[in-house]
């Protein structure tokens, strides 16, 4: 029996990652020792103590909740890569981000977040962003809309910013993972929309993109802790969204790169605009 993910479920799992967020996260933040951060696949890929227990933490509570569950941590897939294969026929997985913005979270800047997507057959099911600083998160669940739940309670519905003509979009593209002769076209490209920023931190973009703060988001790698959180709630929130060919991003993608826009005539704008060269 496929399982059905609901509102209330994604509720669910807000408060886990508040809870975990609570116990591990901020109580380290700025209290870091050089040992409690190592580098991973290079210096600019960093990993803390409070990554790792605010993962084991998330795992522990989502399996109790949903027992037959496959969990796939993002330090857990360093550490095994051969979890993540699993993603595509699993009945129900979670996907965790403990710390999406750790490079920020380690050098004391608050700009990072904390992300779980729900996987039902292969098909995004549910998406939950905490900013743990604010106590602010967006959740949604699949044909179910997308949502901002303030700590005290506040719940609102959210939706993405109006369109725009392209030239008047404001919002951030993450050009360095990009192919070289990809990032010079990108880089030549950006400072003809009306603004662009970076806060190193794909949830705290996200958050902005779903609430209406800005028209566009652009990544190159689409791995799915990093991802697919945040696709689920801004197409949830009335978006459009594809890979740079145009096709749909699908949740066992690993490369393609995401475009976002407020919708899909707004989005072709912004690709000629951005992705052409000249």
């Amino acid at each position: 029996m496929t399982e059905r993910i609901t509102l209330a479920d994604m509720r669910a799992v807000v408060r886990m990652m508040r809870g975990a967020a609570r116990r591990h996260v901020m109580p380290s933040f700025r209290c870091l020792d050089r040992t409690d951060i190592r580098a991973k696949s290079g210096p600019l890929d960093i990993v803390t103590v409070a990554d790792e227990a605010t993962e084991r933490d998330l795992t522990t509570a989502l399996q109790a909740a949903w027992p037959a569950a496959l969990v796939v941590g993002e330090e857990a897939v360093a550490a095994d890569p051969a979890i993540l294969d699993g993603l595509a026929t699993a009945g129900l997985a979670f996907v965790i981000d403990p710390i999406d913005g750790t490079a920020n979270y380690a050098a004391g800047v608050p700009l990072f977040g904390v992300m779980v997507s729900v996987v039902v057959d292969g098909q995004a099911a549910g998406g939950a962003i905490l900013d743990p600083v604010c106590d602010v998160a967006a959740f949604a669940a699949h044909g179910q809309g997308a949502w901002l739940e303030e700590g005290g309670g506040i719940t609102r519905p959210l939706h993405v910013a109006p369109p725009v003509p392209a030239r008047e979009m404001a919002g951030n593209a993450s050009w360095r993972y990009l192919p070289p002769d990809l990032r010079d076209v990108v880089t030549h490209n950006l400072p003809r929309v009306a603004g662009s920023w970076d806060f190193r931190c794909a949830a705290h973009e996200y958050l902005m993109l779903v609430d209406g703060r800005c028209h566009f988001l652009l990544f190159n790698r689409t791995l799915p802790w990093d991802h697919l959180a945040g696709w689920l709630i801004h197409a949830e929130a009335g978006g459009y969204s594809a890979h740079f060919d145009g096709s749909p991003y699908r949740v066992t993608d690993r490369s393609g790169g995401l475009l976002y826009a407020p919708d899909r005539e707004s989005w072709q704008a912004l690709r000629d605009l951005l992705l052409t060269p000249g």
